[in-house]
């Protein structure tokens, strides 16, 4: 899978020429993607230019012609263009006509995840701490591109981006900057007539980021409290500084199967308790097939009885999800416990050869389908996040 990322990456723009082989990405893992882009139609008024892949490639080579994209190191090149390359795969499922008009509501979070199934399964991109750090550099980029252009119509824009670029303590790659910079091609990688009214807004995004302290680094709060009382909206400024009432910490594991939650609890977590969803489903004798709303209530009633005590515990499920998490830290701060979260993945075959070897093997469509619905713990989230290969 790596020596097809290589290809992949080898096809990137690069010194003198700074063009980029389509005839060649066009063959590349890529070819189905592509072809369904070509065929996703775009509202004329923003894109005139036609088709996904129309606008992709535009974007891409605007991207190449910038100054800064060839001043930056190989590696985040990397990653912005291959972003730039993926930024739009989202509107293949979103794209729907609505009175006459294209849309694609919720384009960016379905390419974000659609990138990462790719990079992770095809491209092999993960279980290590660089390959997951690409990873979700790109998936991030793709996440959040559309921000730059639309800054000034969040409620508090200062937060806003002080929450995204908080990503980049968990991967190393990530900033504002590079995310205006693939927002700016993504402006002029379009025939519209207000496009450089669009550019321009990115550049005061660009603008507003420096400002608050964030365009090329997260923004350093006076404890791991306070930043996330701030992420949350709890707090008006990021530089106040809270108290911390929490009286003991909950963690929280998040993971695909076979990734060794097991494991990694027995070599880390000592003799807290562990509330499990697996444990709890043998002693209710239920299948993982079956209904679970009854594993999961009874799971919560045994985390408030630890809670009431102001017992540290584990919580042991996959937690794929951010609603399925932050109904979880919702119930575990309402008691004012800290919450750390754990994400841990491993390589694909790897986690695939674990999860033959259980003694109930979850089928590999539902293994596929839970990595299609993934999204990693970002930094908002709770007190503490962590991301670590197993």
């Amino acid at each position: 899978m790596q020596e097809n990322l290589k290809g992949l990456l080898g096809l990137i723009p690069e010194p003198p020429e700074w063009e980029a082989d389509w005839t060649e990405i066009e063959k590349t893992e890529l070819c189905s993607l592509i072809g369904q882009m070509k065929e996703t139609l775009q509202n004329p008024l923003w894109h005139r230019e036609g088709d996904v892949w129309t606008h992709t490639r535009m974007v891409c080579g605007e991207l190449a012609r910038m100054n800064r994209f060839r001043q930056l190191p190989d590696r985040q090149r990397q990653e912005l263009f291959l972003a730039a390359l993926l930024h739009d795969i989202g509107k293949i499922p979103c794209t729907r006509l609505e009175d006459g008009v294209w849309i694609s509501p919720n384009h960016t979070s379905a390419g974000a995840r659609m990138a990462r199934e790719l990079l992770w399964s095809t491209y092999g991109l993960c279980g290590s701490r660089e390959d997951r750090t690409f990873r979700e550099t790109v998936c991030s980029l793709i996440r959040y591109h559309s921000v730059p252009m639309h800054i000034m119509e969040q409620e508090n824009p200062e937060r806003r981006l002080i929450r995204i670029a908080a990503n980049g303590e968990l991967s190393g790659d990530f900033t504002i900057d590079l995310l205006c910079m693939l927002e700016e091609a993504d402006g002029y990688g379009r025939t519209a007539e207000s496009k450089q009214e669009s550019v321009d807004v990115v550049r005061l995004c660009a603008e507003l980021a420096d400002e608050a302290g964030v365009l090329k680094q997260p923004f350093s709060f006076s404890s791991a409290y306070t930043e996330h009382a701030y992420l949350t909206g709890r707090i008006s400024r990021p530089e106040f500084e809270l108290y911390d009432d929490t009286w003991g910490e909950v963690i929280l594991l998040s993971g695909m199967p076979g990734t060794g939650k097991d494991t990694w609890i027995q070599e880390h977590c000592g003799t807290l308790p562990v509330v499990s969803l697996d444990v709890l489903r043998k002693e209710m004798h239920i299948s993982p097939k079956e209904e679970q709303g009854a594993v999961v209530n009874a799971a919560r009633e045994r985390a408030k009885e630890y809670l009431r005590k102001k017992q540290p515990f584990v919580w042991n499920a996959t937690n794929l999800t951010p609603s399925v998490r932050e109904k979880l830290i919702h119930l575990f701060e309402n008691y004012h416990a800290a919450v750390r979260i754990v994400f841990l993945e491993t390589q694909w075959e790897e986690e695939l050869r674990r999860n033959q070897s259980r003694k109930e093997e979850v089928p590999a469509s539902v293994i596929r389908r839970m990595l299609r619905s993934l999204v990693v713990p970002e930094r908002f989230e709770a007190q503490y996040v962590e991301w670590h290969c197993v």
